[in-house]
């Protein structure tokens, strides 16, 4: 059997930038499991993994445009240190809770920070970033139907 739409794809992986610093792993935890070609993963991995079966093992490189996108310089904002707690102690780096308009939650980035103004960054952490991904593919089977109904193993 080999990976394919509608099938569940049971893996370990690791994620490592190009520095080497390793950002996700799954190892010591349960194996990664997702529906194959719904969207679950990002489309860059997604694609590398068709066709393969259980028991290989496969290094992918993700670029940014095929992971988490590249960075939107759009999402980099100016804003008051006044919309923020007074008392609230910012570091760079630092990621940031907010609700919008909607109620929706979302986060943001702490790019840089003076007495009067933040700059906070809205894209994803990854963006921009090329992803290097160890995969080690542990089971593969149809996807039932409940599963394919719900979108989640």
């Amino acid at each position: 059997m080999q990976i394919e739409k509608d099938m569940v794809v049971t893996m370990h992986y690791e994620l490592t930038l190009d520095s080497g610093e390793v950002i996700d792993s799954s190892q010591g935890r349960e194996p990664l499991q997702f529906i194959f070609g719904h969207g679950m993963i990002i489309p860059g991995l997604e694609k590398e993994l068709l066709s393969l079966k259980a028991g290989d093992k496969k290094s992918v490189t993700v670029q940014p445009e095929e992971g988490y996108g590249l960075v939107n310089e759009q999402l980099i904002q100016t804003i008051s240190r006044t919309q923020l707690p007074p008392d609230m102690e910012l570091k760079e780096g630092m990621v940031l809770t907010g609700k919008n308009e909607q109620g929706q939650q979302f986060e943001v980035g702490v790019k840089s920070f003076n007495d009067s103004e933040v700059v906070i960054d809205m894209n994803h952490p990854l963006a921009g970033k090329v992803l290097n991904f160890k995969t080690d593919i542990i089971d593969i089977r149809p996807a039932t139907s409940e599963e394919l109904n719900h979108g989640n193993v």
